[in-house]
């Protein structure tokens, strides 16, 4: 059996002419040089600003917005000379004796010039005995002020960490460090792993898709239509990023998510339009009518859903979170626009040409694949069998996320050999653990004295600074205090949460560490919103595709058996460090503490993408035949294999991001290609099968004030 010809007698839903989407790409085919122009147009003239990616975007902006650590650190640059979270810290550290002696002073005097000598930094400040140069005089700290917002301040680090780091020589050692640096060696290190990612997922990619349609030319369009999409979003997020500022995370987030989405969308519709086209028989006007009309109406729900999940993730009220959302469904949009205008285009003109290069067995108008209908016939006899053994699986591997761990990332995420833990260390050597998290409390002159009592005798806090009243006459004082523990031991939530009870109400505490610790409260408190958004939304979305109530409620409860296992799986690894070893990281005893919001939203948006092929494909068989059997053998056998497909080229784009790079890129990579492994493969290719057979019609079944006020969504095409 092959897709459906005109010749197929219509049947209930069946059309005699195209729909809305059909009609769509028969224009495209009409107005070939205007959607070549508007798309050379669009490519070309954002692509020029996409090489600036890199350097235009920043690296900041892991903050809860509104929190009292953010408005803490605006008041310490306004009134402390840049004294904040974000301010650069240069450590010199000299083996040969004091610092202040000899060559470590002739640098120390160098370090100085250079920070004085860039205008966005604030006040210079020199080390400081029992403050910022150690006791044993071999480590100094010189502080340089944030004269601007932290984005800019990671360029300045960017700027900055290059010369400084030359003027090491002759027993002295000069390492910036601080929550800038973190970021800037960060971005650093993780491009790195990105560009060594794409290098190694991009031939393997076309590998994967050669086999799946068996001809070069063929395998090539997913890739192209991908590039083009990213060249898009690559040049918007810059443009944007002159009005608002966007995190370097969403580029590369909407690089992996737009070259695993756009392989799914192009993969479902150059499989159907050879199907109509070769198989079938129809002209290419009509093999692009109907492609659009059955896959293209697939791509265009799967898209929106999609969207809808990640709009959930702008529920967090911090700028990077919003902005990786942001640049994550940039890249979809454009994605989709190509899916669903270029790609038909370049499918019409190139006709019987995207079999060119075959290999030998490929059959390029077979649609229907035998095995996955022999797999369907297997399912439909057994499927408790089939449908507990992967339940099993699912929950067994779950099972772990009970005890799983968040906090914010520690400074084991940089490399060893980064400028920033070097620093790091170098402080915590000299300065005590707790050092380099020191915290900052901002709060009226006139109870200065009775802050400076609560936190010096805080069983947390190893020292505190007097209280240094601000230059301006503003009348604030500030307080540095260092606890007794790691910035990311737990035990400083607790000594964060302590002062903040005891101290006056009229005081502010920050620091980089309070900064993590806000974001993660926030974080706690959002996620639950953020699920259950995605979840409603994404049954809303479901229900009104495909006007069934009990399988759109199904499909998208199923989603949450492949999320818990990836999360499960993630526990495992991360926070107790199976694998650490073969995978090159250091564990830092929990998960970070973005992960499960934005990895769910991610994770989910994937899952719907595949729930949407497998029920459309059923919906619409379902709707010519009006047979429980049919709907399911027969979504398996037609999508079945563009599924599994799909499925390698994620999992094999993922798993390419957990073997290189810092520890974030490897989290993502293993959730997501574990996510995409058990859903793909066990849930929608399995449990959700089983699922339509067990429910049979009941699965179809919609309430007749329900269809009343659903629009009406068929996906036959006559």
């Amino acid at each position: 059996m092959t897709a459906t010809a005109t010749a197929t007698p219509a049947g209930p839903g069946r059309r005699s002419t195209p729909g809305l989407l059909g009609r769509l790409g028969t224009w495209v085919t009409d107005h070939a040089r205007l959607v070549t122009l508007a798309w050379l147009l669009v490519i070309v003239g954002l692509g020029v600003f996409a090489p600036r990616v890199e350097q235009n975007l920043s690296g900041a902006g892991w903050q809860a917005n509104g929190s009292e650590s953010v408005a803490a650190r605006e008041l310490a640059r306004q009134h402390f000379g840049g004294n904040t979270s974000s301010a650069i810290q240069v450590v010199i550290h000299s083996n040969d004796g004091p610092v202040t002696t000899g060559q470590g002073a002739k640098v120390l005097a160098e370090v100085t010039s250079q920070l004085q000598a860039e205008p966005r930094i604030a006040d210079v400040v020199a080390p400081q005995p029992g403050a910022t140069l150690s006791q044993d005089g071999s480590t100094a700290i010189v502080l340089a002020g944030a004269g601007t917002d932290t984005n800019e301040m990671v360029r300045v680090a960017n700027d900055l960490k290059g010369p400084l780091q030359a003027l090491s020589g002759d027993g002295v050692q000069v390492n910036p460090t601080g929550s800038s640096l973190l970021w800037s060696d960060f971005n650093e290190a993780n491009l790195d792993a990105m560009l060594k990612s794409e290098m190694v997922s991009w031939p393997v990619t076309l590998v994967i898709l050669v086999i799946a349609f068996g001809a070069l030319v063929a395998a090539g369009l997913p890739l192209l239509l991908t590039l083009a999409g990213l060249v898009a979003s690559a040049g918007s997020l810059v443009l944007i990023n002159e009005l608002v500022p966007v995190s370097i995370w969403a580029m590369n987030f909407a690089m992996m998510f737009a070259l695993a989405l756009g392989i799914d969308y192009a993969l479902f519709l150059v499989a159907r339009y050879r199907a109509a086209r070769m198989g079938a028989g129809l002209s290419a006007r009509e093999a692009v009518a109907e492609t659009m009309d059955t896959a293209g109406k697939a791509v265009l729900l799967s898209g929106l859903t999609v969207l809808v999940s990640l709009s959930a993730v702008m529920l967090v009220p911090s700028p990077s979170f919003r902005s990786m959302a942001g640049g994550i469904m940039l890249s979809v949009v454009f994605v989709l626009g190509a899916t669903l205008t270029l790609l038909p285009l370049v499918l019409f003109k190139l006709d019987h040409r995207i079999n060119k290069f075959a290999l030998p067995w490929a059959n390029g108008g077979e649609h229907r694949s035998s095995r996955f209908a022999d797999w369907g016939e297997r399912l439909w006899r057994r499927p408790f069998v089939w449908g507990a053994a992967s339940l099993v699986i699912l929950l067994a591997l779950a099972a772990p996320v009970i005890g799983l761990s968040t906090a914010m990332p520690s400074i084991k995420v940089l490399p060893t050999d980064a400028s920033a833990r070097v620093g790091y260390d170098r402080v915590q050597e000299a300065f005590g653990d707790g050092a380099p998290g020191t915290l900052q409390v901002i709060v009226d002159t006139e109870r200065a004295g009775q802050a400076t009592t609560v936190i010096q005798s805080d069983r947390g806090i190893a020292a505190a600074m007097p209280a240094q009243p601000a230059a301006d006459g503003s009348g604030l004082a500030m307080i540095q205090a260092v606890p007794t523990v790691d910035p990311s031991d737990p035990a400083l939530a607790d000594t964060v949460e302590r002062l903040r009870a005891n101290l006056p109400d009229t005081a502010y505490v920050g620091g980089a560490p309070v900064e993590n610790l806000d974001l993660k409260t926030q974080l706690d408190t959002s996620t639950p919103l953020v699920v259950g958004v995605i979840l409603v939304l994404g049954f809303l979305l479901l229900l009104i595709a495909l006007q069934a109530p009990l399988i759109s409620l199904l499909g998208t409860l199923v989603s949450l058996l492949s999320t818990a296992a990836a999360f499960g799986v993630a526990r495992l690894v991360f926070q107790e460090g199976w694998g650490s070893g073969l995978l090159g990281f250091e564990p830092q005893g929990f998960l970070d503490a973005w992960a499960p919001v934005f990895f769910f939203a991610m994770i989910f948006a994937i899952a719907m993408d595949y729930t949407v092929f497998l029920l459309a494909s059923a919906k619409e068989h379902y709707e010519r035949s009006g047979d429980p059997k049919e709907a399911m053998v027969g979504a398996l056998a037609h999508s079945g294999r563009v599924i599994f497909a799909a499925g390698a080229v994620m999992v094999a784009v993922f798993f390419t991001f957990a073997l290189s790079g810092p520890l974030p890129p490897k989290e993502m990579g293993v959730v997501l290609g574990v996510a995409v492994l058990l859903d793909a493969f066990l849930v929608r290719l399995v449990l959700l099968p089983v699922l339509l057979r067990l429910t049979g019609r009941a699965a179809w079944y919609a309430p007749t004030w329900l269809k009343r006020i659903l629009p009406n969504i068929t996906f036959s095409h006559g």
